[in-house]
């Protein structure tokens, strides 16, 4: 059974103005040669840029978290959660406002001379009814959303991570059948549009290393538009190792047209947790950690880049005493940045 449910941001409080606000700052500083300063007051500037071309968001909720310890005099806590404040993850759009989000997240990468990586999580009937439960009211409402993605996204750099879950609950049968046509139909506008755009490259979801067999996902993955995309993306929100997700990505990749992939190792240090209800393992395990940082230097020529699509720190549910899915959880955060190497 797939265990990747939750962990969706889909509405965050404040996107709309802080995506307006960020739209006309500098973040800190661009050079391709700025690092992170060590003092816990220090502002939250880009990585270098030949090694991850991400945007990096100096005003995420692991920034703001920094400054809060700062100022209360945590300083080793402020310097725990800088080793995710100053990495670049994904904005996950919410419903309400996707052209203004769009905008002022890719304004603000532009402005730094970086690539935004946006998540886009709206599809109908999402995560069937889980923590993350949700979505545009209907296949209109949808096609409306993606749209004002792309007015948003226009011709600045962005990558795009596809709806995740959303080919995965057709095939484990989360996602009920008389849902399915539409959804592949949906999956197909999202990446003709998107991909019509300049500058943006999208990639599907497809699974985690402990989902299952490449075997029963690469023909929906074929349905839902994978030809036109510029690949897939593997482990987003879960704990698989990256030689584990490397190994899946590359069997699914030799059947779809030997597509290249993207993993997310936002969490996966200490690789998935082994203990609890395995049903909820994926929800907010204990004794994670961070994984690699984001780069497009990787370890296998397939793999177009290891990013944080999953924003380390935020909720994956209402479970093991966390806040609803996308809430910033400081304890948590601080958990995983502890268990991470420097």
């Amino acid at each position: 059974m797939y265990d990747s449910r939750g962990a969706r941001s889909a509405a965050r409080a404040g996107a709309l103005g802080a995506a307006l606000l960020l739209a006309g700052c500098s973040s800190g500083g661009g050079g391709a040669g700025d690092k992170p300063a060590a003092s816990p007051q220090a502002a939250i500037t880009q990585q270098p840029k030949e090694a991850d071309p991400f945007w990096v968001n100096p005003d995420s909720n692991a920034a703001r978290q920094v400054k809060a310890y700062a100022k209360a005099g945590k300083d080793s806590d402020a310097e725990q959660i800088r080793k995710i404040a100053a990495q670049p993850t994904g904005e996950w759009i919410g419903p309400e406002n996707p052209e203004q989000e769009a905008r002022g997240f890719t304004e603000a990468a532009q402005k730094s001379d970086r690539t935004a990586l946006l998540v886009l999580y709206d599809i109908p009937h999402r995560d069937c009814g889980q923590y993350s439960q949700g979505g545009a009211a209907d296949g209109d409402a949808y096609r409306a959303w993606i749209d004002g993605v792309a007015r948003g996204i226009q011709d600045r750099p962005a990558t795009v991570i596809l709806e995740p879950d959303a080919v995965l609950h057709m095939v484990d049968g989360c996602t009920q059948s008389q849902f399915q046509e539409e959804r592949y139909s949906l999956l197909n506008y999202a990446v003709g549009k998107l991909k019509s755009l300049k500058s943006t490259k999208v990639y599907l979801d497809a699974g985690n290393a402990g989902w299952g067999h490449p075997d029963q996902i690469y023909r929906p993955l074929q349905q839902a538009g994978i030809a036109q995309a510029d690949g897939f993306a593997v482990n987003v929100s879960n704990f698989y190792s990256t030689q584990d997700s490397i190994t899946y990505g590359k069997q699914l990749s030799a059947k779809v047209g030997s597509k290249h992939f993207v993993i997310d190792t936002s969490r996966n240090g200490n690789g998935p947790y082994a203990g609890g209800d395995p049903e909820e393992r994926w929800c907010n395990p204990p004794g994670r950690s961070l994984g690699e940082t984001p780069t497009t230097k990787t370890a296998d020529p397939s793999v177009d880049a290891y990013l944080w699509v999953k924003r380390p720190g935020e909720s994956d549910g209402t479970c093991k005493g966390g806040p609803q899915a996308g809430n910033w959880w400081p304890t948590y955060a601080l958990k995983l940045a502890q268990g991470s190497t420097p």
